[in-house]
């Protein structure tokens, strides 16, 4: 009967532990990702709470730029997943990315549209 009661003691602090485990990756991430019409300089300010992920991209290509919310995004353990509305000539594309993160880095790839999968690495900024 006791050890009953430990275990389910250790299973209750066990629960309590999971959001903390998401991955803190707020602030700020940088990334160059390789397009068909050329390559796009990201800077993504991460905010997190508990497995809600907000922020904003800003993106330069040229002499063009643009900055856009990020939106559904969460962090669940090492996965990561949020949209980006990108303005680009006058147009909006829906992107949807999906990464895992290993410390200081975040691998993955994002869906633009209806036009195709591109993948990414973005570093933490320091």
């Amino acid at each position: 009967m006791k050890s009953t009661k430990v275990l389910l003691i250790v299973s209750v602090a066990l629960l309590c532990l999971v959001p903390a485990l998401a991955a803190d990756i707020s602030g700020k991430w940088t990334t160059v990702i390789t397009t068909g019409i050329g390559e796009m300089t990201y800077t993504f300010d991460f905010k997190v709470e508990g497995e809600k992920l907000t922020g904003k991209a800003v993106m330069s290509m040229g002499s063009d730029s643009s900055e856009s919310p990020l939106t559904e995004g969460s962090v669940k353990g090492t996965d990561i997943s949020f949209v980006e509305t990108l303005k680009v000539q006058g147009q909006e594309l829906r992107c949807e990315y999906k990464g895992k993160i290993s410390g200081d880095e975040i691998r993955g790839s994002r869906q633009v549209g209806s036009y195709g999968t591109e993948e990414f690495v973005a570093k933490r900024a320091k």
